[in-house]
């Protein structure tokens, strides 16, 4: 199944000829043949070495659920020894648990006991067991629309075997830990929280933790323990301050949170309506890393209940005057008397709102009912023997198909609903397109270009107009810069709809990433739509070498071939994109100067990915 990427923009300018292209995110998830290749299907087996493993794992679940216990685990006719085993979850885990049903979730450490063990390049599985999913479908397909927008797990299905018996099918999502940050932000020493409190479905566990809505709690870091889990060896006082900016300083939230990525992940939610999150039902399900730039991230977790599914507490038969959860407000915790202090301070701010909005209108116009539809497809076909034999899943094998259209009822459920994937957002987007905020009139934005220095672009329906850059390594901290339609600072004629500003940062030796936004009273666009995920680059190098760390690559540009310059100790995989995010070639770095020819390529840039970092690649 290959990922669909959208078309990138190119621009080669006559005269003073520069060249704008757009950063494209998309690199950095993998391709075929990786662990979470989605056009296969594997089948994992588990073996304990104590034969009593499943009562000892229940019984840290609810004790010491840190604890794991040794296995082995073979996929692809590999062996991996004493690997590091936990159950996880919470009501996936509860539900099928009090049932005596074995098909629970699991968490598996590699390299727990085993220093640097891998599998297929990967320290950890997280394994889901889509109990409450007819479709077995909607983590994954989740995870596709997420990865567009913000940096977010890869999902995939496989078949796993515990003691030799079959559980059935699980979904294999990737870990939020020091790879996936160094997979997306090239660093992973940072602050890292899972936002989640410790709360347990089941037993007698229930400590009625407050909820991680970023609420201040006081002074006395301990006070936070059973609310926020932290994974990076510090962290507490950077939360704090996060928390106590945020409620009391909070026209300086922006120095410390990375607000756009806060604005795509509740617009994502709101329009997919996964409303056990932040900006639904219940707050929990995310993670927060402080990046190096300073800013906090906000990166989803547990995308299961996406499109409406199950333990929100609806019911598919509502009665006359009951709240339809199809029409949830997407603004939904603006009032602060809610207790959401994240989504009352930043939809409070008519800016950001704004922002918001446009984030949504985008999403509306790129979900693609057709490529969905085939994206399930394509899964399910592959899906459907193992669910055939799952012995242990919740529904028929009927309701595996069914629920991608409709709605279910599950009556031993007291009529609980499970909203169908392609039902619901087909009426979520009716809902949120009839929504007088998200329908207000935006600007346009089009022919963004460069020559001698000076940013244009065509726009319409505008009532002011910036240009956001910055040369920022970390790609964040964007500063506004005003663009004019007055006939003056570089704006040819005025008031005829074309506004420019000189490009700023053009003295710096330093690529320059930018992206504009157009705003009026009511609405806000942004170009590229994506921004700040995605952005303009403009390369202002007066080097033709790059450099990073141990890597120089040269000549670039380039006719017929590069070189690779290194001092590697050992084999290093490279990948070769195009500027649509196709791989071109892949292989492995075994010399210190290594060259890849690139003289059959057509002139145009590309990206080289060595390791977790990424080189733009400019052929002539």
């Amino acid at each position: 199944m290959k990922k669909l990427f959208i078309l990138y923009l190119l621009f080669t300018l006559n005269g003073t000829a520069q060249t704008i292209s757009v950063f494209n995110p998309q690199i950095n998830y993998n391709n075929q043949g990786s662990l979470f290749d989605v056009d296969s299907l594997r089948e994992l087996d588990l073996n304990f070495y104590n034969s009593n493993y499943h009562n000892t794992l229940v019984s840290s679940f609810f004790n010491n659920p840190s604890y794991r216990i040794p296995a082995t685990l073979t996929i692809n006719g590999e062996t991996y020894d004493s690997v590091g085993v936990r159950y996880k979850g919470n009501s996936t885990f509860c539900i099928p648990n009090d049932d005596n049903i074995p098909k629970v979730p699991y968490n598996i450490d590699m390299n727990y006991w085993v220093s640097g063990q891998k599998i297929m390049d990967y320290k950890k599985l997280k394994l889901a067991n889509a109990y409450m999913d007819a479709t077995f479908a909607r983590e994954y397909l989740a995870s596709e629309i997420y990865q567009n927008y913000l940096p977010s797990s890869e999902v995939n299905l496989l078949k796993l075997n515990v003691q030799g018996s079959y559980l059935g099918l699980y979904v294999n999502t990737e870990s939020i830990n020091k790879q996936f940050l160094e997979k997306h932000f090239n660093e992973k020493n940072g602050v890292l929280f899972k936002c989640d409190n410790a709360d347990v479905f089941c037993g007698n566990n229930n400590n009625n933790a407050t909820e991680p809505n970023l609420s201040w709690l006081g002074t006395d870091s301990t006070t936070y323990y059973d609310t926020y889990t932290i994974k990076s060896d510090h962290g507490w006082q950077e939360l704090q301050e996060l928390i106590y900016t945020l409620n009391f300083n909070t026209n300086e939230i922006d120095s410390i949170l990375n607000v756009d990525r806060v604005l795509w992940a509740f617009a994502v939610n709101t329009v997919i309506a996964n409303f056990d999150t932040y900006n639904g039902y219940y707050v929990h399900n995310y993670y927060l890393y402080q990046s190096e730039d300073g800013l906090f991230q906000m990166i989803p977790w547990d995308l299961s209940q996406s499109f409406l599914n199950a333990l929100l507490g609806w019911d598919i038969f509502l009665q006359p005057g009951d709240p339809d959860p199809i029409e949830f407000d997407p603004f939904f915790g603006d009032a602060p008397s809610i207790g959401r202090p994240l989504t009352a301070k930043l939809l409070n701010n008519p800016s950001y709102r704004k922002q918001y909005t446009a984030h949504i209108r985008t999403i509306i116009d790129e979900l693609d009912s057709t490529l969905l539809r085939s994206k399930i497809n394509e899964i399910q076909n592959l899906a459907y023997p193992a669910v055939l034999s799952d012995i242990y899943k919740l529904f028929s094998i009927n309701n595996f198909s069914f629920n991608v259209e409709n709605d279910l009822s599950f009556g031993a459920w007291g009529g609980y609903g499970f909203g169908g994937i392609m039902s619901t957002l087909i009426k979520r987007l009716d809902f949120l397109n009839n929504h007088s905020e998200i329908n207000y009139q935006a600007p346009t934005i089009n022919n963004v270009s460069l020559n001698d220095d000076i940013l244009t672009a065509e726009i319409q329906n505008a009532s002011s107009v910036n240009l956001m850059a910055t040369i920022n390594p970390y790609s964040s901290k964007f500063k506004s810069f005003v663009m004019n339609d007055n006939g003056t600072n570089g704006d040819l004629v005025s008031s005829d709809g074309t506004f420019s500003c000189l490009l700023p940062y053009l003295n710096t030796n330093a690529d320059i990433k930018f992206y504009i936004k157009a705003e009026n009273n009511n609405a806000l666009t942004l170009s590229p739509q994506r921004a700040e995920y995605e952005y303009y680059i403009i390369s202002n190098s007066t080097s033709n070498t790059f450099n990073d760390n141990q890597i120089q690559i040269y000549p670039n540009p380039s006719k017929n071939q590069i070189t690779i310059e290194n001092n590697f100790t050992e084999l290093t995989s490279y990948t070769l994109f195009n500027s649509i995010g196709q791989q071109i070639e892949n292989g492995q770095i075994n010399n210190s100067l290594f060259t890849i020819n690139i003289s059959q390529l057509s002139s145009n840039i590309y990206f080289l990915k060595i390791g977790t970092n990424v080189f733009k690649i400019i052929k002539n």
